[in-house]
């Protein structure tokens, strides 16, 4: 199987660049992206159980990664939660699946968004990492907008070999990352 795309991306056209940037001495000290990890809260769960398998079903056919049910810590009365209840879906992707994903996030997710004018640059958490909140769970093509019964969103993390912010915002910029524009 071939590398993807923007792994070899990577090496030949932001490496070289981030190195001349930053002034690295070393290649090895370039900041690359060491995995995504795609959260997604369902806070209808408690009410509904049915809610986190379809919740998993569809991370899991937009990353091409089995998700994991993500369970509450302690009990809330307020909200009828109970310590150890499903209330979300993660997946942490790594490696070639995070580059296919983050390719066809940029590619293709991102442009279905309506009246998309980029994403936010404020999402950057001072350590290099990078959090991007997506409203719509049907920007993917693999969501059936015929199957979807409730619209949620889902956070998308960056984490980063980046020290800075400045640093992780350049390396996510060479990578094609449609920040809004600055003015």
């Amino acid at each position: 199987m071939a590398a993807p795309r923007l792994k070899e991306k990577y090496t030949k056209e932001v490496v070289p660049a981030l190195k001349e940037k930053f002034q690295y001495k070393s290649i090895m000290q370039v900041p690359k992206i060491e995995k995504i990890c795609i959260n997604k809260g369902i806070g209808a769960a408690v009410a509904d159980k049915k809610m986190i398998d379809v919740g998993m079903e569809e991370i899991s056919s937009i990353t091409g990664q089995k998700a994991v049910a993500t369970r509450s810590k302690k009990d809330i009365s307020n909200f009828k939660l109970r310590s150890g209840q499903a209330i979300g879906v993660k997946v942490t992707l790594r490696g070639s699946k995070m580059y296919e994903f983050l390719d066809r996030l940029m590619n293709v997710a991102l442009p279905r968004v309506r009246d998309f004018k980029g994403v936010s640059d404020k999402g950057f958490d001072g350590r290099g990492n990078y959090t991007l909140g997506v409203k719509e769970q049907i920007i993917f093509p693999e969501i059936s907008i015929d199957k979807v019964n409730k619209i949620n969103g889902m956070d998308i993390t960056f984490v980063t070999s980046a020290t800075t912010d400045e640093e992780s915002y350049e390396l996510l910029k060479a990578f094609g990352m449609p920040f809004v524009n600055k003015n």
